[in-house]
């Protein structure tokens, strides 16, 4: 088992952490009659949550989308995610941020890592 996944594993992918500010590049198929077309989204926020561990390593982003907060699950190893790239390092002491979903405007916001 360990063998199968080994091989479906992402190598490239850059290091970060909860509290973090990431750009997740993500593959979108999109259908329009008989043709398929693929482009890439850009879904950018804060991770809020890691968990899971080899191929099930899964993590949470937050964003404010028009005054309303959207959070996605994105499966780290998934072939839709062309890319992670961290934008900035959060400060926090906490492994699960949940507590930003009751917060509004500056007090959402987290410190920046010197």
């Amino acid at each position: 088992m360990q063998l199968v996944e080994e091989k479906q594993l992402k190598k490239d992918v850059e290091p970060f952490r909860v509290g973090d500010t990431v750009k997740i590049h993500v593959i979108i198929k999109e259908k329009e009659g008989d043709k398929e077309k693929e482009r890439i989204q850009v879904f950018q926020g804060d991770v809020i949550s890691k968990r899971g561990t080899g191929m099930n390593v899964t993590f949470c982003v937050r964003k404010i989308s028009f005054g309303i907060g959207v959070e996605r699950v994105f499966p780290l190893h998934s072939p839709f995610i062309k890319k992670v790239e961290v934008v900035k390092h959060g400060r926090v002491r906490r492994a699960k941020l949940y507590y930003l979903r009751n917060l509004r405007g500056k007090a959402a916001k987290l410190r920046e890592e010197k």
